[in-house]
């Protein structure tokens, strides 16, 4: 049973900075996809950074030069720094987990569909 436990969510004011973690235990794959995701009360769960076992990464628009995703040697902790942060970043933010064809492709990677493991998330807020 895969377990991600994510941590470094709290509220900070704009233009601030904030950096996310997630462990991950409970499996060994040595392919894995990984990604951060958010949800905004009222909004759907959106992708914003995506992370393959080779290290190719993958970033939604809304994030690309401020956000940035990594993971250790280990590949059983993802970060995800968060720089200039916006107001309009406030959301719950989940760490996600795939083990299949989760990173094939940019549209794959960013999808709530192709992951299949969730953590249960840890809160940002942003205040102007």
């Amino acid at each position: 049973q895969v377990q991600l436990v994510e941590s470094g969510g709290g509220s900070v004011q704009s233009g601030g900075s904030l950096r996310l973690s997630c462990v991950a235990s409970g499996y060994t794959y040595s392919k894995i996809c990984m990604g951060w995701f958010r949800q905004a009360p009222g909004k759907e769960r959106e992708g914003v950074a995506s992370i393959s076992s080779s290290g190719s990464t993958a970033y939604a628009d809304s994030v690309k030069g401020r956000f940035t995703i990594s993971q250790d040697n280990a590949k059983t902790t993802l970060y995800l720094q968060m720089s200039s942060l916006k107001p309009e970043d406030t959301a719950m933010y989940y760490c996600a987990a795939d083990f299949g064809g989760a990173c094939a492709n940019y549209a794959t990677r960013l999808s709530r569909y192709s992951y299949h493991n969730w953590g249960q998330g840890t809160q940002v807020t942003v205040s102007s």
